[in-house]
C-alpha cells in the first residue's frame, strides 16, 4: 500500500472495527507486525507512524524517474495565476514503427510497456509513410530503449521488426496529472494536496497555510482535471458547533453551492454553504441503518438533512428527526418529499436537549409500557454531533422516572465523539459514563468511524440506556436543592457530599466560575453512595446547550 498512514489506519480498523472495553488486550494482527517492520517498533492501540510527510512513503527509484521524466517545465515554480502554456515540455521517448493494420493487436499485447498519460495519444502518424504508425512506449519500462525477450517474441509472431527508435514527444498541460502540476508549482519540498471531498459538483478543500497563496491556481487545476467539478471551495474556519456549518471561500468556478448528491442509492439536495454534509460518512450511515428492522423506531437528535432518517424511513421504520439549524430542517423536509417519505418522518426544528426531553420522552413513555417481550420492536437514538454529543447524554438520567418500567428492551443509543486521547475508546466511554452517571463496563461497544486528522479519531459508542439511569427516581431533597440553585441563576449538578463544588456562574456568563460550599444532603431511601466532587466544565453558551437541566449526581 502506497501511503503509510493509510496502512496504519487499516491496522486500527482491523483491530478496533468492533470492540468492547477489553479490546486493547487482543493479539496483534499480521498487519501490525508489518507496521512494526517498517517503523522499528510495535505501535500502540491507535499509533500512527510519524514522518515529516506523514501521508506518503519515501519516493522509490521509479517514483523519482517518473518525476524527472514527467515534471512540467521548471519555469512554472512559484506560479500563482494559472498559465497553461507554460507547462509545455519536450521529452525523448522510445517508439516502435508498425503497420497500421496491427495497431489494435499490438496495443493489447504490449499494453504493459505502452506509454499511459492523461490526454496523450499512444499511436501517432509516421511522417511520409501513410501505411505505418508509431507506437509510443514508456521509457520507464524500457530504460535502455530496447525490448525484452517476451516483447520481442510477440513482435516476431506478427512479423514486426523489433527496432526501437527515439521520438521527441511534446507534453502539454493536458498531459500532466493534477499532483504533478501542483508539485511543480508549489515551493520545492512542501506538502502537496491534490485530494478533496466531493459534494455533487463541489470540491471541498482544507488547505494549509503554505498553500493559501496558490489557492486559486489549485482550485482551477482541480476543475480542469476532474470532470463534473464546476466549483472549488476552501474551508476558512472551524465547524460551528451550533449549526455545524463553516465559512468557505470559492476558489474557482461558479459560486453555486446548491447541489445534489447520491449516497447509498438515495438522492439528497442541499446548500453546502448552510448545512453540514460529509461524504466520508456514507459507510457509517449505512452501518447504522443496517441495524434497523422494519417497524423499529429511530430518533435522530441531530438529523441534518436526513442521511440516517430518510434511509430508515425507506426501510419502513418510524422516524423522528430533529435539527436545530433552520436551514437543515428545511432541507430535511425537502429531501423527505424528494424521496417520498414525508409521511413517514416526523421532523422537528428544536434544541437537541429539548427534543430528548420532549418528543423522545413522550414517545418512549407511551410506547415502552405497551411493548411485550415477544414483540421485536427496537428503539434507536442516534446522536451524531461529535463535538458535543456526549454532553447531551445526561438528558437520559431519570427521563422516564415517573413512568412504569416496561419489559421490552430499552432504547439503544449511538453517540458520536471525537478523541485525541492515546486510547480513544476508553476516552469516549469515560465521557459517556460521566454524563450518564453510571458505568458502561460490559454494556457498550465502541466503533472507530474514521481518522479525522493525525491523532484525532471519530468514534461511535453504542449502548442500551441502563434501567437505573432511565427510571431511577431522584429523592425529594434533591429536587428542593435544584430549585435553590436555579433561583440564584446557577446551572450545575449538586453534590451529595460535604465538600467544595465548582458551579458555573449565573446562566449566560461563561467566563466566571465560583466556589460555594455544598451542604450535606441526607436522602432517606436513596440508595446512592456518596458522589465524588467533580470539576464541571464551564457552561458553553450555545443554543444547543442553553436548556441544560439541573440533575442529581
Amino acid at each position: 500500500m502506497r501511503t503509510l498512514w493509510r496502512l496504519g489506519y487499516s491496522a486500527r480498523l482491523l483491530k478496533t472495527n468492533k470492540f468492547g472495553t477489553a479490546a486493547a488486550n487482543t493479539s496483534f494482527p499480521a498487519v501490525w507486525m508489518l507496521l512494526a517492520r517498517y517503523s522499528g517498533r510495535i505501535p500502540g492501540l491507535f499509533a500512527v507512524v510519524k514522518k515529516n510527510r506523514f501521508f506518503t512513503m519515501p519516493d522509490t527509484v521509479e517514483d523519482k524517474a517518473d518525476l524527472e521524466l514527467y515534471s512540467p517545465h521548471p519555469g512554472v515554480r512559484g506560479m500563482t495565476q494559472l498559465d497553461r502554456e507554460a507547462f509545455k515540455r519536450t521529452v525523448v521517448v522510445p517508439v516502435l514503427k508498425i503497420k497500421k493494420e496491427i495497431v489494435n493487436t499490438l496495443l493489447k499485447s504490449l499494453k504493459h510497456v505502452v506509454l499511459q498519460r492523461p490526454g496523450l495519444k499512444r499511436v501517432v502518424e509516421e511522417p511520409g509513410d501513410e501505411d505505418s504508425r508509431l507506437l509510443i512506449l514508456d521509457p520507464r519500462k524500457l530504460p535502455e530503449f530496447s525490448l525484452g525477450e517476451s516483447e520481442q517474441e510477440v513482435l516476431k509472431q506478427l512479423n514486426v521488426h523489433p527496432e526501437v527508435s527515439k521520438y521527441n514527444l511534446e507534453l502539454t498541460y493536458e498531459n500532466f496529472k493534477s499532483e504533478e502540476i501542483l508539485r511543480a508549482v508549489l515551493p520545492e519540498g512542501q506538502e502537496v494536496t491534490s485530494g478533496f471531498s466531493r459534494v455533487g459538483h463541489i470540491a471541498h478543500l482544507n488547505l494549509r497555510d503554505h498553500q493559501l497563496p496558490y489557492r486559486h491556481l489549485i482550485g482551477q487545476v482541480i476543475i480542469d482535471k476532474n470532470p463534473g467539478i464546476t466549483c472549488v471551495v476552501n474551508k476558512t474556519n472551524i465547524i460551528d458547533s451550533t449549526y455545524r456549518n463553516f465559512q468557505m471561500e470559492v476558489l474557482a468556478g461558479e459560486s453555486n453551492l446548491v447541489t445534489k448528491v447520491k449516497e447509498n442509492n438515495i438522492v439528497y439536495e442541499l446548500d453546502f454553504s448552510k448545512v453540514y454534509w460529509n461524504p466520508r460518512l456514507s459507510t457509517e450511515h449505512s452501518r447504522i441503518v443496517e441495524l434497523l428492522k422494519p417497524g423499529d423506531v429511530l430518533f435522530d437528535v441531530f438529523a441534518g438533512i436526513g442521511p440516517f432518517a430518510i434511509p430508515a424511513a425507506k426501510k419502513k421504520c418510524h422516524v423522528f428527526a430533529n435539527d436545530l439549524n433552520p436551514e437543515s430542517y428545511n432541507w430535511l423536509l425537502h429531501n423527505c418529499k424528494l424521496n417520498k417519505v414525508d409521511k413517514k418522518i416526523k421532523a422537528f426544528n428544536m434544541d437537541g436537549r429539548d427534543f430528548l426531553l420532549g418528543p423522545v420522552r413522550e414517545e418512549l413513555s407511551k410506547e415502552l409500557p405497551l411493548q411485550k417481550e415477544e414483540q421485536k420492536t427496537s428503539f434507536h437514538i442516534v446522536m451524531n454531533l461529535p463535538a458535543l454529543a456526549t454532553e447531551f447524554l445526561d438528558a437520559f438520567r431519570h427521563l422516564l422516572v415517573r413512568e412504569p418500567c416496561g419489559t421490552a428492551d430499552l432504547p439503544m443509543v449511538h453517540c458520536y465523539g471525537f478523541s485525541k486521547h492515546e486510547n480513544p475508546a476508553k476516552d469516549i466511554q469515560e465521557r459517556a459514563e460521566a454524563s450518564l452517571g453510571t458505568s458502561l463496563d460490559g454494556r457498550c461497544s465502541t466503533y472507530l468511524v474514521r481518522n479525522v486528522a493525525p491523532n484525532k479519531e471519530m468514534l461511535c459508542i453504542s449502548f442500551q440506556i441502563p434501567v437505573d439511569v432511565l427510571y431511577k427516581r431522584p429523592c425529594a431533597d434533591e429536587g428542593k436543592e435544584q430549585t435553590f440553585y436555579v433561583a440564584r441563576g446557577f446551572q450545575a449538578t449538586p453534590c451529595a457530599v460535604s465538600s467544595w463544588s465548582h458551579l458555573v456562574s449565573p446562566v449566560g456568563h461563561t467566563s466566571h466560575v465560583v466556589r460555594i460550599l455544598c451542604l450535606v444532603v441526607e436522602c432517606g431511601g436513596c440508595q446512592q453512595e456518596p458522589a465524588h466532587v467533580q470539576q464541571l466544565q464551564g457552561f458553553t453558551h450555545t443554543r444547543r446547550q442553553r436548556s441544560a437541566p439541573l440533575i442529581p449526581a
